[in-house]
């Protein structure tokens, strides 16, 4: 097998490192996968003063000439597919269809965002006998990038292209942990722009904490952990930057009395249990009706049963391992924790290489029954494949439940009355709430804001919204 060598990306230039990291497969933590170059203060300092460099004529191009060029990224990265989802699901644990999968909605998005961008930046105009004003768009500048390793890919498209269509340009940060499939679609579509637009730094905490408080860049824009978020303020603070955070979520999944239990428990453990239960809106607290409780229990172990854990680019497997050391030890925790204190906990699914079960960062999915309301898998972000149920009377108590948390980034209805959903659903602290589904309809994509309230972040994604993240206004008055 040839390793991929990854090099930084400064100004359409492949720039190498005096040291490079091994990039290991978390399914089989033995096997290196790739080499990563070490970036470090300097380059990002390259980096963001290329990146200034091209903003100056960037900020300058036609729209529709951007529109033109992000639908061409967006063509290319579908060429690419099968080869971008390959070397991502080696790195980051995650299957290689659900990758696909996932580059698909990033390209969706992207084309998304090419045709909202059309009126998007469009001046709003006033005039009286005094005077006139117009109010414009501007673009920031330099614009910094972090992206986590859960779905680099879908991530860095979200980022990519509402930032390059507002006039920006942009310095990108991919995880540690899935560092080759991020860097190869970036370099794929970099040659469509001029010389800087794109540029990328890996790295870890020297190579973020310089991104974050370089005096150049306008504003950052994270998806990750709120530890980490909260450094990235810190950082921000120093120059006033802007920030634009998309981080966790302890979704609750409200199950009404009416629900056809045949019907909606596939859908809830897929929500629960996709990517291994690693991404920001999984699923990770159900609320079920005492009434229905035994058979909705029953049928929640059935499907979750049926799950074939082992290697992720093995095509019988349904869920790969966790994506890295401190992730999988975190959950290992939590579910010892959970066993010494009695929970009535069942394992479930089929390991299908137990040989190789203890060669990657494999756990198998647990569902947890009787929970009660402030247990820690209730109120803690597992990000990993357990799912808590817990028993409720009425919907009243529900509503309360589920906002008593101190995230608020997904949540979901489930019943076969629509307007008794929308009528719970308009109750719920959340930036998302889906009815009879857990994520977005083709529809969904295009017009929600992607994001969530009180500790799940600040600022959206998706649709016209997230251009305002990426724009500063100036008012201009003539007085007749």
């Amino acid at each position: 097998m040839i390793l991929m060598k990854v090099n930084l990306f400064i100004n359409n230039k492949e720039i190498e490192a005096d040291s490079y990291t091994e990039l290991k497969d978390p399914g089989r933590f033995d096997d290196v996968v790739g080499y990563v170059a070490d970036g470090n203060a300097n380059h990002v300092d390259q980096a963001v003063q290329a990146a200034y460099q091209a903003f100056l004529s960037w900020r300058k191009t036609p729209l529709k000439e951007k529109i033109s060029l992000i639908l061409q990224s967006a063509n290319m990265i579908e060429n690419a597919k099968s080869e971008l989802a390959e070397i991502t699901a080696k790195e980051n644990g995650m299957l290689v269809d659900r990758t696909k999968g996932e580059i698909a909605m990033g390209i969706a998005g992207m084309r998304n965002l090419a045709d909202l961008a059309e009126t998007a930046f469009d001046p709003q105009q006033m005039e009286d006998e005094a005077g006139w004003v117009t109010v414009e768009k501007r673009p920031m500048g330099v614009i910094a990038g972090i992206v986590p390793w859960n779905a680099p890919l879908v991530l860095t498209m979200q980022k990519i292209a509402p930032t390059l269509l507002a006039g920006n340009t942009i310095v990108i940060k991919p995880s540690p942990f899935a560092t080759m499939g991020v860097t190869t679609l970036l370099k794929k579509i970099s040659g469509l722009f001029p010389s800087g637009v794109i540029n990328i730094v890996h790295g870890d905490a020297e190579v973020g904490s310089a991104l974050t408080t370089h005096p150049i860049v306008r504003k950052i824009s994270f998806t990750g952990g709120g530890q980490t978020a909260k450094m990235v303020m810190k950082s921000a603070a120093e120059t006033l930057k802007g920030i634009h955070l998309e981080l966790g979520g302890n979704d609750p999944a409200i199950v009404l009395d009416d629900a056809d239990i045949e019907e909606v428990v596939p859908k809830i453990v897929e929500g629960t249990f996709r990517r291994t239960g690693q991404f920001c809106f999984a699923i990770k607290r159900v609320y079920v009706p005492r009434s229905i409780y035994e058979d909705f229990y029953k049928k929640v172990v059935e499907v979750t049963d049926a799950y074939t854990i082992g290697h992720q680019l093995n095509k019988n497997v349904t869920m790969g391992p966790l994506n890295n050391r401190q992730q999988y030890t975190n959950v290992n925790a939590l579910i010892e924790r959970m066993e010494k204190n009695g929970a009535n906990m069942v394992k479930l699914g089929k390991v299908l290489e137990p040989n190789d079960w203890d060669k990657g960062y494999y756990i198998q999915p647990r569902v947890v029954r009787d929970v009660q309301k402030d247990a820690e898998v209730v109120t803690c972000e597992q990000f990993g494949p357990i799912l808590p149920l817990i028993p409720y009377d009425s919907v009243e108590e529900v509503i309360k439940l589920a906002n008593d948390s101190e995230y608020g980034l997904g949540s979901s209805i489930w019943s076969s009355d629509s307007e008794r959903a929308l009528h719970v659903a308009r109750e719920i602290e959340a930036g998302l709430t889906f009815i009879n589904g857990h994520g977005q309809t083709p529809l969904g994509l295009k017009y929600m804001p992607f994001g969530g309230v009180k500790q799940s972040g600040i600022g959206r994604e998706n649709s016209t919204v997230v251009f305002d993240e990426f724009i500063e206004y100036q008012g201009i008055n003539y007085h007749k």
